[in-house]
């Protein structure tokens, strides 16, 4: 592995990290608790999050993030005992497939439910204690796959792409308040879900042709940047997009 960077900035933030217990999540509060950051996050398989909270020290809360009154609830109980959070890491997603001549309204909602709607309400939670700290980090993860034009799961799409027009909104609504929100643009990443579910060595070989760089991309790489944009040398990062996609768009 690469000698990574250290940031003293993020020694003793509080952080909370949504969909912690698995893939970028799991290896972004690893990074955090790296740091000597206080970290909580917020996941609904059991077992999972034990195994990461036995690992890296995070207390975390189980929770639906489509739920929101227990989102928020949850978000409360966890800066009750860590502080209140000054980096927010909205990561909690899934690309499920789904053919367009199937979604149904209840299914299309669903997918917003999943992929947008609890990072609002994340935000929400978490700016008053930001704004009464002078100032925060929030990292939202979006995802290359609607810059791509991929298909074959067009709400999962229409979702990612609308976490842009969310976070250049709040990055203005909140700036004043020296919050700053960025979006964090993953390519295909090489979670254990995208290799049990989709990684044939045809697809692989396929996506390996469109990037720049001919290494597939680890997940920590992603956890990386959502480090740099929560630390003080990202003070003057806001509004934008920070790709970590091989150079694949």
């Amino acid at each position: 592995m690469p000698a990574f960077a250290t940031y003293p900035s993020l020694e003793g933030k509080s952080v909370l990290v949504t969909g912690g217990a698995g893939g970028i999540g799991a290896l972004t509060v690893e990074a955090f608790a790296a740091q000597g950051a206080n970290v909580a996050f917020l996941d609904r398989d059991d077992e999972a999050s034990r195994a990461v909270a036995q690992k890296t020290g995070a207390q975390f809360a189980l929770c639906d993030l489509r739920d929101i009154p227990a989102t928020q609830a949850a978000i409360e109980t966890l800066a009750g005992k860590v502080g209140a959070f000054t980096v927010l890491a909205n990561n909690a997603a899934r690309d499920d497939r789904h053919n367009w001549a199937d979604v149904t309204p209840d299914y299309w909602d669903e997918r917003m439910d999943t992929n947008l709607r609890h990072m609002f309400f994340a935000i929400q939670a978490v700016a008053p204690g930001m704004i009464a700290a002078g100032g925060g980090s929030i990292i939202n993860l979006g995802s290359n796959s609607w810059w791509e034009a991929g298909g074959g799961f067009p709400a999962y799409a229409t979702a990612k792409a609308a976490v842009h027009g969310l976070t250049r909104t709040m990055a203005r609504d909140l700036g004043d308040h020296r919050i700053r929100v960025n979006t964090v643009v993953p390519g295909w990443i090489m979670t254990d879900r995208q290799k049990e579910l989709w990684a044939t060595p045809e697809a692989l070989e396929a996506h390996r042709q469109r990037q720049c760089l001919p290494d597939l991309i680890d997940p920590v790489y992603v956890a990386r940047m959502v480090l740099f944009l929560a630390s003080d040398d990202a003070a003057m990062c806001s509004a934008n997009n920070y790709m970590v996609e091989a150079g694949s768009i």
